[in-house]
């Protein structure tokens, strides 16, 4: 994380001091909300790309005004495309270069508004044509880029056009809740999308979700007078799910099939994936109790099943997030990823179903297949082997295992590949390094620093930084951060924030930019607060143990945790143990409601957002894999409970949730308020019309000054 030579051994933590003569700005609110993604934003490659078929990097320059490929073996730079030369081709009025992808080595394409237009590279630049119109509601736009098709939704149905000419619609459902071609399952397990075109183009398969058995649930639109309610299809806990099938359109014969995938019909369809040849569908079962796995290979033209691959079993849960990744030019060996033994890992098998070797292994985890170097027989990944906190880019060869990391530096580093692997951009940042975007070869050979941002922050006044180690009851390592006021004075006493998340996926603490990870946490200390946020057992990237402590009883190890950083906290003669204030949303939302509930002494005030207060109320995919059903678990989900404890409330609450949330249903804070009535107990309230289940944008801004009102009118008296 943050690296300093020095060790605190009393805090158990390392000290990065950010302090310096010199710095003396203040966050604005609206810095510190959105800073790091518009005025305060380390400078950074725009739309960067290789170029398929070989190693030619490109990027857009000059606000967007030029395209320029670097031809690294050369160390030659030109610019192939300019705005004015692409508004004059497409005739438009651009204000910046859009997005634009690659099909092949000769094509690219970009979207522009519903038109869709396409350029052939040439030696003097591009050509451009117009490739399609595509109609006012599409969406969900997927290109083959072997046969020029593209696939798109329309609401409910999916539709198809060749090479930008014939429109066919491949679905025809009258029924709104039945749904092709979107992602499914609420987007758990890994899933983004539900259009899968085969390798070589000439299929098409999609995603059929039947979700007219689920029960109905009133979204109320306040933007109109009067009000409307769109009702929407949402599965809660132990309720009737919606149930998937895969589906293969084969346009040549206008026909469908759908992959026999079996019963019972409510169990998920994850980890889809095209043979290379283009005459199988593996895909992942998931059983509803989400403890048994079976990866099936399908006939993509028949739609039966040839066989069973393996099967994963688990006391707890299996939890698939990744489809296949065949080797190249190999329709028989593939990379399997799994947390067989504890940490997510990848595995090398054969169509037959037999492990040939484990190609990673180690108590840390495989975090991304950034890509494949076919000559070398290796596959690029990233992972957290140096540190929980870092992440660094290694390359794995499939046949011998050995694994060599590509990247220098601590930090948390992402990569893109060339499409043959031998170059990777390498853009990466830490505590005290903004971003650095760098590009390098697999084989040490070349590195050249295409950007180093310099800081952003330099002329504030930034406070100093700890990070901090502490122990788990199991003795498991916790890291957090503390952040102490600028102009720390031991010998005064200060209100403390704690902030927290805790929940599954989600990892707050790590060596990034900037080294505080929020910089609303540095405008607290810049205005007398000392800051606190430490990833507890449950959180990701820590392995399976770390993560299922909480398996049947959400809420409960997270807390102890986070009450052990409370400890740490009032170690301190410096922190104020009357002045402590906590702050949370989604799951934190509901780790700060239950702290409050369950621990009403620890905290004097507290803001929830968007919390879960009734897990029976939360949706099925990921509730029942942490807690099985309310029939199988009633203990663990009247535990988690808030509804019948508000009569433990000492402290000031606020609760605020967005009134058009479809993730953490509304009626969730509601239910808690009308309890808090019977019960005579006060707390307080805030709503965001229109939003869902997050507050962005401009209006985030009032949603964390809201915030900061409310800790300094209860924690500064």
């Amino acid at each position: 994380m943050i690296h300093s030579r020095s060790i605190c051994r009393l805090a158990a933590c390392l000290v990065l001091s950010g302090h310096a003569f010199g710095q003396s700005r203040l966050f604005t609110m609206a810095e510190a909300t959105n800073g790091m993604t518009t005025s305060l934003a380390p400078q950074s490659i725009k739309q960067p790309s290789w170029e398929p078929g070989n190693d030619k990097f490109w990027q857009t320059v000059n606000k967007g005004e030029a395209w320029v490929r670097t031809d690294f073996a050369k160390n030659k730079t030109d610019t192939v495309l300019r705005l004015e030369q692409l508004n004059e081709a497409i005739g438009a009025q651009l204000k910046s270069l859009p997005a634009i992808k690659w099909i092949d080595e000769d094509y690219v394409y970009f979207v522009n508004g519903k038109q869709v237009e396409r350029g052939l590279l040439t030696a003097k630049g591009f050509n451009w044509e117009h490739w399609a119109t595509l109609p006012e509601k599409a969406e969900n736009i997927t290109v083959d880029n072997k046969t020029r098709k593209l696939a798109y939704t329309i609401e409910n149905n999916l539709c198809l056009t060749t090479d930008g000419k014939k429109m066919v619609q491949v679905t025809k459902e009258e029924n709104k809740n039945i749904i092709c071609g979107k992602s499914v399952h609420r987007d758990e397990f890994g899933i983004d999308h539900g259009i899968f075109f085969s390798p070589n183009g000439n299929y098409l398969a999609y995603y059929r979700m039947d979700q007219t058995m689920v029960n109905d649930y009133p979204i109320v639109r306040w933007g109109e007078t009067p009000a409307r309610a769109d009702n929407v299809k949402y599965p809660m806990a132990g309720g009737t799910s919606h149930q998937v099938t895969l589906n293969v359109y084969y346009p040549n014969m206008g026909r469908t099939v759908t992959m026999q995938t079996g019963e019972p019909k409510d169990h998920y369809l994850t980890s889809v994936t095209w043979s290379p040849d283009e005459k199988y569908i593996y895909i992942g079962i998931l059983n509803r109790d989400q403890n048994h796995l079976w990866l099936n290979q399908y006939s993509a033209e028949t739609g039966a099943m040839i066989k069973t691959l393996f099967e994963e079993t688990s006391p707890k849960y299996v939890h698939p997030k990744h489809p296949l990744s065949f080797l190249p030019d190999n329709n028989n060996e593939f990379i399997w990823w799994s947390e067989r033994d504890g940490y997510e890992h990848l595995y090398l098998y054969n169509t037959d179903g037999k492990l040939l070797r484990k190609l990673t292994e180690g108590k840390w985890v495989v975090n991304e297949i950034a890509g494949i170097n076919k000559n070398d027989k290796e596959v690029i990944i990233t992972a957290s082997k140096e540190s929980p906190l870092d992440k660094n880019i290694y390359s794995v060869n499939w046949n011998s295992g050995r694994m060599e990391r590509i990247d220098k530096g601590e930090g948390v580093h992402t990569a893109t590949c060339s499409e043959d692997g031998k170059y990777v951009l390498d853009v990466y940042s830490s505590a005290s390094i903004p971003k650095n975007s760098v590009v390098r070869k697999r084989d040490g050979s070349f590195s050249k620093a295409v950007i180093e941002a310099p800081n952003p922050l330099a002329d504030y006044d930034m406070p100093e930084l700890r990070v901090v180690k502490l122990k788990a009851s199991d003795n498991t390592t916790l890291y957090g951060k503390l952040i102490l006021p600028t102009h720390f004075d031991s010998t005064k006493k200060y209100p403390v924030i704690v902030y927290l998340y805790n929940g599954p996926n989600v990892q707050l603490i790590r060596n990034s930019f900037p080294g505080s990870g929020n910089l609303w946490y540095d405008y607290m200390a810049q205005h007398g607060y000392i800051v606190f946020s430490m990833d507890g057992r449950g959180s990701w990237n820590r392995g399976l143990t770390f993560e299922q402590a909480t398996f049947h009883h959400l809420g409960n190890v997270e807390m102890e945790d986070q009450l052990k950083g409370v400890d740490y906290l009032k170690s301190f003669p410096y922190v104020d143990a009357d002045r402590m204030g906590l702050h949370g949303w989604s799951y934190g939302g509901f780790m700060t409601t239950s702290i409050m509930l369950k621990h009403p002494d620890v905290f004097k005030v507290a803001v929830a957002g968007g919390p879960v207060m009734d897990w029976k109320m939360y949706e099925v995919m990921y509730t029942e894999r942490y807690m099985d059903s309310p029939e199988q678990n009633p203990d663990g989900y009247e535990d988690a409970n808030m509804l019948d404890k508000v009569k433990n409330l000492k402290g000031k609450l606020l609760l605020i949730h967005g009134t058009e949330d479809n993730v953490v249903v509304w009626q969730q804070s509601i239910d808690f308020i009308k309890k808090c009535v019977d019960e005579g107990v006060q707390v307080d309230y805030f709503v965001y019309p229109g939003y869902e289940h997050n507050v962005r944008g401009k209006d985030r801004v009032h949603l964390m000054q809201k915030i900061t009102d409310y800790f300094d009118e209860y924690l500064k008296r």
